[in-house]
C-alpha cells in the first residue's frame, strides 16, 4: 500500500544500460523508495569511478523504468504504473541528451512555410512566393520566384545529393522539379507539374528518389515521376535539346481518391507505400503500385502534419486539439495510438522524428513555442526551444546536426544539435 512506504523504506533495483561505455555491475542494490533522479545519478557515479580508473568527469544520466523516463521519485513512478517494488526493479539509464544550443536566426522576408535540411543546405519555401536555398548557418545561396502564390512545401529529390534537384508546391495549382548546380545560384525550374484543382499544401519523395506524390485543398494523392527530365512518367520525350529556360510540363501517373478534406501531410513508408494525413480525421496507407488503400487510422480530430520514422516504424500525426499522437499501423493488440504527448497550448503545426534517434522527436506550435521530445517522457518535453514570437510553421530535423523551425515571425531559427548517437 502507497501509505506503508515511509521515506526510510528501501527498494531493490538493478542498473542497467545499452550504453556499454557506462556500464556497472548489474548487482541488485538497496535504494532509498524516495529516490529522485539527482540520487540516482550520485549513485552512479560513485558506482562509475569504483568501476572505471579512467572515468574522470561527473555526467549526467536519465533513468527508465518501465519503458518511461522517471521524472518524479521512483516510487511514485513505480506505483503510477503499478509496478511491484516487492521484487528488483529493472532501472535502465542512458546518458543525458543534452540541451539544443542556439547556433543562428535568420529573417525572412516572409512567412516561412516549410524547410528541408541536406547535408550542408537548407531548402526553404515561403509566403513570398519564394523557393530559396542557404547553407545551415543562414548564408544565402540561391533564391527564385517562379511560383505565383504561396510556397507550402519543398524537399530535395535525394537529400544525400542535393545535385538531384528538388521540388516545390503552391497554392498556385502547380509544383516545380528545379535543377541546381551544388553550392552555386544557378537553380532553374524544369519541369511543372499540373493535375491539382486547388493549392497544392504537401510533397514528399519516395526513398528511392523516383516518385514524388502531392496533396492539398482538392484532396486528391497525386503521384508523378520525379525525373527533372522527360515525359509524365520521367521517359525521354524527345532527343531535341532544350533551351535553358524551357519548362516542361508533367501530369500525374496516378490519382488516389478517398480522403473528403485537405491532405495536410504525406510520407513514404518505403518505395511502394506511402501514406496521407488529412482534415477528414483520417491518415490512409496506400499503395503506390495497385493504387489501393492498405490500411486507415481514424480519429477525431483533423490532421495537420506527421512524420515517419524507419528506425521504429511509427509515426507522429499533431491534431486540432493541441496533442501529438504515436500511431503503430502493425499493431494487433488494442489502439493504434499508443502514446499521446500533451504539452502545447495551440494547435500544433509540425512534427518531425529525429532520423538518428527512435526515441527524439521535435513539435512546432501555434503557440510559439519548439519542443524537442522523447517518445519516453509522454507527460513533458525535454526541452523548450525558444526564439519565435508568432506561430511556427514548420520544424525540421532531416540533418542530425540541426534543429531548424520557421514560421509567422518571418524568422527561421537554427540549433546546434550537441549529441549524436551512434
Amino acid at each position: 500500500m502507497q501509505e506503508s512506504h515511509s521515506n526510510e523504506s528501501q527498494i531493490q533495483i538493478r542498473l542497467v544500460t545499452k550504453q556499454s561505455e557506462y556500464a556497472v555491475p548489474d548487482i541488485p542494490l538497496s535504494v532509498p523508495a524516495n529516490i529522485e533522479t539527482a540520487g540516482l545519478n550520485e549513485l552512479l557515479n560513485h558506482l562509475l569511478k569504483e568501476n572505471k580508473p579512467d572515468f574522470l568527469k561527473q555526467k549526467q544520466f536519465d533513468f527508465l523504468a518501465s519503458g518511461e523516463l522517471v521524472r518524479v521519485s521512483l516510487i511514485e513512478h513505480l506505483q503510477e504504473r503499478s509496478v511491484s517494488v516487492e521484487t528488483t526493479v529493472e532501472v535502465e539509464y542512458i546518458q543525458v541528451t543534452p540541451a539544443p544550443q542556439p547556433e543562428d536566426s535568420i529573417l525572412h522576408e516572409d512567412w516561412v512555410a516549410a524547410i528541408e535540411t541536406a547535408n550542408r543546405w537548407m531548402l526553404i519555401g515561403c509566403y513570398d512566393h519564394s523557393v530559396s536555398i542557404r547553407t545551415p548557418h543562414g548564408k544565402p545561396v540561391t533564391s527564385s520566384k517562379e511560383h505565383k502564390n504561396i510556397v507550402k512545401d519543398v524537399a530535395w529529390v535525394d537529400q544525400q545529393q542535393p545535385s538531384k534537384g528538388l521540388v516545390s508546391v503552391s497554392h498556385d495549382l502547380t509544383g516545380i522539379l528545379w535543377a541546381w548546380e551544388e553550392g552555386t545560384d544557378k537553380i532553374e525550374p524544369r519541369v511543372k507539374l499540373r493535375g491539382h484543382e486547388r493549392g497544392i499544401d504537401t510533397v514528399a519523395v519516395s526513398p528511392n528518389s523516383n516518385r514524388l506524390a502531392t496533396g492539398g485543398w482538392d484532396t486528391n494523392l497525386k503521384i508523378w515521376s520525379a525525373s527533372l527530365d522527360g515525359d509524365d512518367n520521367g521517359e525521354p520525350a524527345s532527343k531535341k535539346k532544350k533551351g535553358p529556360s524551357d519548362i516542361s510540363t508533367r501530369t500525374p501517373i496516378h490519382t488516389l481518391n478517398g480522403h473528403k478534406e485537405c491532405i495536410s501531410s504525406i510520407n513514404w513508408t518505403n518505395n511502394h507505400v506511402l501514406y496521407s494525413a488529412s482534415m477528414d480525421h483520417t491518415i490512409k496507407f496506400w499503395d503506390a503500385e495497385l493504387c489501393g488503400i492498405k490500411n486507415e487510422i481514424v480519429d477525431q480530430k483533423a490532421f495537420l502534419s506527421s512524420s515517419w520514422s524507419a528506425l521504429s516504424n511509427t509515426l507522429l500525426a499533431s491534431s486540432a486539439d493541441r496533442h501529438i499522437r504515436l500511431y503503430d499501423p502493425r499493431s494487433t493488440e488494442g489502439s493504434v495510438c499508443k502514446v499521446m504527448f500533451t504539452s502545447h497550448t495551440l494547435w500544433v503545426s509540425s512534427v518531425a522524428w529525429s532520423k538518428y534517434s527512435e526515441h527524439l522527436f521535435l513539435s512546432g506550435s501555434y503557440d510559439s513555442t519548439v519542443k524537442m521530445w522523447d517518445t519516453r517522457s509522454p507527460k513533458a518535453p525535454l526541452y523548450n526551444l525558444q526564439g519565435h514570437e508568432g506561430q511556427v510553421l514548420v520544424v525540421d530535423w532531416s540533418n542530425s546536426k540541426y534543429l531548424v523551425s520557421g514560421g509567422t515571425d518571418n524568422y527561421i531559427h537554427i540549433f546546434k544539435n550537441k549529441q549524436i548517437f551512434k
